[in-house]
């Protein structure tokens, strides 16, 4: 009598990397699933919610070299760019660029360029999304100086004493909503006269990219256009530029539980 064996399929596979995409104002990793798409990606989003980068084409010899890598290209020296897209439209479109490919070395796992270390993606709220208790709210309005077209896909930064405290985009209407998560009921003054405040001044800035932004007709926003198309940037690439771009700021009080509409306009060359 004949036995019949069985043998186990070796399947070995060498993935590019990992996104995880989080909420901007609390950080939180989120559990429902997005949309990414890129170019010659291939996206598996696992378990734990990760998004891993099973195959691209701009690295096509890594996937079946399991041992070792190939020597090049080098470390970060190709982008990957990704759309992310909530279906719920709790929070808006963006762009973000990957630098592939990353370091494979379990030593180095703790460098943030690790292929151990899954990316951060910032997700940043739509207008409609829900805010926490006793977050500062900021409803924002973005517009061109002069025409008046509303500037979708603008960066808000929200910035006290040097430090960034919450960001935000404008959709197509050039609206916003930028929660600040952690503002102290009280705080420290630096007046000599008050020991403590109840209200932290800030900066509100807002900075457009005319090549990557999308400008819509006041007439449009004004009509209640219901088929226009989100603007898809890349904040962080925004960020970066800003200071060659146009922007607009403005102060601000901020004070837990309070709730700000702001203006701003932009002048775009």
């Amino acid at each position: 009598m004949m036995r019949m064996l069985r043998k186990r399929e070796r399947v070995e596979h060498r993935v590019l990397g990992a996104l995880q995409c989080s909420d901007a104002t609390t950080l939180v990793p989120l559990d429902t699933p997005l949309t990414l798409a890129g170019d010659g990606v291939e996206l598996v989003r696992n378990r734990s919610g990760l998004y891993v980068i099973w195959e691209w084409t701009g690295l096509a010899a890594h996937a079946p070299a399991f041992d070792s890598p190939p020597p090049v290209p080098a470390f970060g020296s190709e982008p990957l760019d990704l759309s992310v897209q909530d279906p719920s439209g709790r929070y808006l479109p963006r762009r973000a660029r990957i630098a592939l490919p990353r370091d494979p070395s379990p030593a180095n796992a703790e460098n943030t360029q690790s292929l151990f270390r899954p990316i951060d993606v910032p997700m940043y709220a739509s207008p409609n999304a829900k805010v926490g208790a006793n977050w500062v709210v900021l409803r924002v309005n973005v517009r061109e100086t002069a025409t008046r077209d509303a500037l979708g896909g603008a960066l808000l930064r929200v910035v006290s004493n040097g430090r960034v405290l919450a960001r935000g985009l404008t959709d197509w209407r050039g609206e916003a909503l930028v929660p600040v998560a952690g503002v102290p009921v009280t705080t420290w003054s630096d007046d000599p006269t008050a020991v403590i405040v109840t209200e932290i001044a800030a900066s509100l800035e807002a900075v457009f990219d005319p090549a990557a932004g999308q400008r819509t007709p006041e007439a449009m926003v004004l009509a209640g256009a219901t088929d226009v198309a989100q603007p898809v940037v890349d904040p962080d690439a925004i960020e970066t530029a800003r200071a060659g771009l146009p922007q607009a700021a403005t102060f601000v009080s901020l004070a837990p539980g309070r709730t700000l509409s702001v203006s701003l306009q932009v002048t775009v060359p």
